[in-house]
């Protein structure tokens, strides 16, 4: 076994034990180039309108889904809207876009670069992944005329590099698991690269809640938050009596940012009626949120303003974690070696300045225990400069 020395035993000790991503880097995508953004563990993208706020938390999400698993057109149905707009086609018409992300970790930071074709047809056409000053896979687009990249990845054995084809519509850097035996040292240095930038990526729930679909009452189902939050309602008949402890915090949470008096948030089923399941005098399957305003005054969530219900929304989200919202996590790592990333676009939209700084300071405490992270968009963060522990990353349009 190597000793390390001093400073090197302090740097590994220093790296996070939960993989996370701390930078996103958009290259040529929309209205990004050469555009490297760092994130902490609760970062804000600020910026007008057209500024590239929403590119930015979309560039994100799609990482997310190519790192587990997705196919290319799942990710992205309409690719050419991600394609710069002054980029010009070659002589073979080809345009396309280039997305990339750090995550540091247990193994150091690591980092990944995509390039997508998205003219005349969709495809992965290059993909890097390095650490260390090191390249560990590497891709190329050598026959337009096959579905498939050229494959090269890190051995460090009797080869200094494997190579094998991989399709070119989805992501590599997953794919390596089932294609690198894990016999050699460098082999075990790409499997360990490779696997924490996929739990980095893997962990992550868009949110943006849509005040209009969380006023209806909803058919109880498998209880997990949906993105725009239409059924909350369902969610909190199923962690109501889950968890007291959260449940305490999110009543504190919107006592702070709904007018007037709120003693608890509670779900109740919905009576029958002719026709319905249950029948007359039944229950109809359905369940509706309610304030519990005391002196046996309950508020249906209908009654609430827009800022009230996103606010309400959002303090659920990050007071509770991947079994409870509707994520793709790495099945295979442990809840405890993982982080939860919230995407929150217009993060700040239809608040008042009560409930914004109420929001921000909640999601600033919630991320400093680091299970989980927060990356929103608002218009203006000048609001959020004297909360601790945020990134803002202003942009111009």
């Amino acid at each position: 076994m190597t000793a390390l020395s001093p400073g090197s035993r302090a740097q590994a000790e220093a790296r996070p034990d939960r993989p996370s991503v701390v930078e996103l880097r958009l290259t040529a995508f929309a209205a990004h180039r050469r555009a490297g953004f760092p994130l902490g563990p609760l970062s804000l993208f600020a910026g007008p309108s057209g500024s590239g706020k929403s590119s930015a938390l979309r560039a994100y999400e799609a990482l997310a889904r190519l790192g587990g698993g997705a196919e290319l057109d799942e990710v992205f149905p309409d690719p050419v809207a991600c394609v710069p707009e002054r980029a010009r086609p070659d002589a073979q018409r080809r345009r396309g876009f280039r997305i990339g992300c750090t995550a540091d970790g247990p193994e150091g930071p690591v980092r990944l670069d995509v390039a997508v074709q998205a003219e005349p047809e969709l495809r992965i056409v290059g993909e890097r992944l390095t650490a260390g000053g090191l390249t560990l896979l590497e891709t190329a687009l050598r026959d337009p005329g096959r579905r498939s990249v050229q494959a090269a990845w890190h051995t460090a054995g009797s080869s200094p590099v494997t190579r094998a084809p991989l399709p070119d519509d989805r992501l590599g850097t997953p794919l390596l698991p089932l294609r690198v035996a894990g016999k050699t040292d460098g082999q075990r240095q790409v499997l360990a690269a490779a696997e924490q930038m996929v739990v980095a990526l893997r962990s992550v729930f868009a949110c943006d809640p849509m005040p209009r679909s969380m006023r209806r009452a909803v058919p109880l189902g498998a209880g997990r938050l949906l993105r725009g939050c239409g059924n909350l309602a369902e969610v909190l008949w199923r962690t109501r009596s889950e968890c007291g402890r959260r449940h305490g915090l999110l009543v504190d949470a919107v006592r702070a940012g709904c007018a007037g008096p709120v003693r608890d948030l509670l779900a109740e089923r919905q009576p029958g009626g002719i026709g319905r399941i249950g029948g007359v005098g039944g229950m109809d399957g359905t369940v509706q949120a309610l304030l519990d305003r005391g002196d046996g005054l309950r508020t249906p969530l209908g009654r609430l303003g827009d800022g009230e219900l996103r606010y309400l929304a959002l303090s659920l989200v990050l007071l509770t974690g991947p079994g409870v919202l509707e994520v793709d996590t790495a099945g295979e790592v442990p809840a405890a070696l993982q982080t939860l990333t919230v995407l929150a676009d217009g993060f700040d939209r239809d608040l008042d300045v009560r409930q914004r700084e109420g929001l921000v300071r909640l999601a600033a405490r919630m991320c400093e225990r680091g299970h989980i992270r927060l990356v929103g968009a608002v218009s203006d963060a000048s609001w959020a400069a004297g909360v601790g522990g945020v990134t803002v990353v202003d942009l111009e349009p």
